[in-house]
């Protein structure tokens, strides 16, 4: 018996099969090979066609039932099926769920006037102590931007989605959502607990526009005859489990309680905390949603924090400073060589646009600290990794501001917490353990969908057999930490 889990980004579609019994995932697939076309018509916009995310999870779905079929003949049981999906997206439908625009989708900006109009016109009270956020450029201002922009379309629209819930519907033919959905998409109300309704009054949008609200963990629906044909699935599996990619990819790594932190360290990094209160950050340096596992009896709140000068800075570096040729594991341990603070030379690695954490302010790269007497280029390659480090410690300070505690941070073992002086260093100036594990989006999704499915008595159970790589606990000496962040922090200040 199997559980099948989707994950369905901007970049590409995968799908992961979980064996229910072993807790290992037996195949995966993902489409398209290169990157799904982005479609940019103007600058600052981003959409993509929600067909195309259908094709690639048909593509994905045929490749790991392929895998599958080699070992075992026959159309495999799957008990349930889980989504993962891109953040923050506009899916538009009519009446007969048919689709009426492109996906606005997360990385398009052209909201940013209409979020900000309603944030100031509301109020940061208000906003803020209902949304824990700002209206931002998140789903709702992108509808906003739909009703002035496109008004014929907005008159044809009887249900919005978030990509997630799109791909769902497609299966079951059952238009519903999350709390954490309408979290990311703000319309949730956190205080009154139920759809945010006097943001949607001030948009001039009513509630019948939102989908039917449904457990995160829960029967969302059962695979029709015509959609299992087309996947070549059996008919009647139950859809589970949904969730947007960072809470997806924080129970993916068994982060579900106060004090969890998942994190990722690609081109840019994520910080995505949970916290056991409702509280947000009143510099809106952070968002706030509701995790995968909130309720209003029992609060678990995923702070979200995005560092977008994070691998790409240590990228820069090796590519334009350290030897030419040498790859990231050499660079590295070269760069061990270098005590830690790197003998006073620093670098704030903030260079790949305005950073939120430090106020939406664009402060640049800087290198502080550099004699020409003392430093090598692996000073360097150490000190940028320490600065992506310290940088993550800074945004863990704003989560600790707003009374979460950090307990474990999780990882997959993937690009920067591949390197030994990075972990190290997190490690150390936050105090926390760092569990490396292997797992990835799609594969915890199908373990949501164990979990929503009952197959899984709770998450506990679910991810007992997720596979630790490594454990790296703080130095025993975390002096010389602190203080290399405290000079870090000094040159930070000046900068802000």
């Amino acid at each position: 018996m199997y559980l099948l889990g989707f994950d369905v980004g901007s970049s590409s579609v995968k799908a992961s099969l979980v064996d229910v019994e072993t807790g290992s995932c037996v195949a995966s697939a993902f489409y398209p090979k290169h990157e799904n076309t982005i479609i940019s018509l103007k600058a600052g916009w981003a959409e993509q066609d929600p067909e195309s995310w259908w094709e690639n999870l048909q593509l994905a779905t045929a490749d790991v039932l392929d895998q599958v079929h080699k070992d075992h003949p026959g159309k495999p049981h799957i008990a349930a099926i889980g989504i993962s999906y891109q953040m923050h997206g506009l899916v538009c439908v009519d009446k007969n769920g048919r689709l009426l625009r492109h996906s606005i989708i997360w990385c398009d900006s052209r909201a940013v006037p209409y979020g900000e109009a309603a944030f100031e016109a509301l109020g940061k009270e208000k906003c803020l102590g209902h949304l824990l956020n700002s209206p931002g450029n998140f789903t709702a201002a992108k509808l906003a931007w739909v009703k002035e922009n496109e008004p014929g379309v907005f008159e044809r629209i009887d249900k919005i989605m978030l990509p997630g819930d799109y791909i769902a519907y497609r299966m079951t033919g059952e238009a519903c959502s999350t709390v954490s959905g309408l979290s990311e998409g703000m319309f949730w109300d956190f205080k009154d607990n139920r759809p945010a309704s006097f943001l949607m009054d001030w948009f001039g949008f009513g509630e019948s526009i939102l989908p039917d609200l449904t457990p995160t963990f829960s029967e969302q629906g059962r695979l029709t005859g015509s959609v299992a044909a087309e996947l070549g699935l059996e008919e009647g599996i139950p859809v589970t489990y949904r969730a947007g990619d960072q809470p997806n990819n924080a129970l993916s790594l068994n982060v579900f309680e106060p004090g969890d932190i998942a994190a990722t360290a690609g081109t840019s990094g994520v910080v995505y905390g949970v916290s056991g209160k409702v509280s947000y950050d009143p510099l809106s340096r952070v968002n706030t949603f509701a995790h995968v596992n909130h309720t209003s009896q029992d609060p678990r709140l995923g702070i979200l924090l995005c560092v977008n000068g994070t691998g790409i800075a240590n990228a820069w570096v090796r590519k334009n400073v350290v030897p030419r040729g040498m790859m990231y594991d050499e660079m590295n341990e070269a760069a061990q060589e270098v005590p830690v603070g790197c003998d006073g030379v620093g670098i704030l690695p903030f260079g790949n646009g305005a950073e939120r954490m430090l106020g939406n302010k664009e402060t640049g790269c800087e290198v502080y600290g550099l004699n020409f007497n003392v430093h090598t280029w692996k000073h360097l390659a150490r000190a940028v990794q320490e600065g992506i480090a310290f940088s993550f410690k800074y945004g863990i300070d704003i989560m600790e501001e707003m009374g979460m505690r950090v307990g474990v941070i999780r990882a997959g073992a993937a690009n920067m917490f591949q390197s030994g002086i990075f972990r190290d260093t997190l490690a150390s100036v936050t105090g926390a353990i760092i569990e490396l594990l292997d797992t990835d989006g799609a594969a915890g999704a199908a373990r949501g969908a164990g979990i929503g499915a009952g197959i899984y008595k709770d998450h506990s159970e679910a991810f007992a057999s997720l596979k630790r790589l490594a454990l790296i606990e703080p130095s025993s000496d975390r002096s010389r930490y602190h203080e290399a962040y405290s000079n870090w922090k000094n040159h930070l200040n000046n900068n802000i």
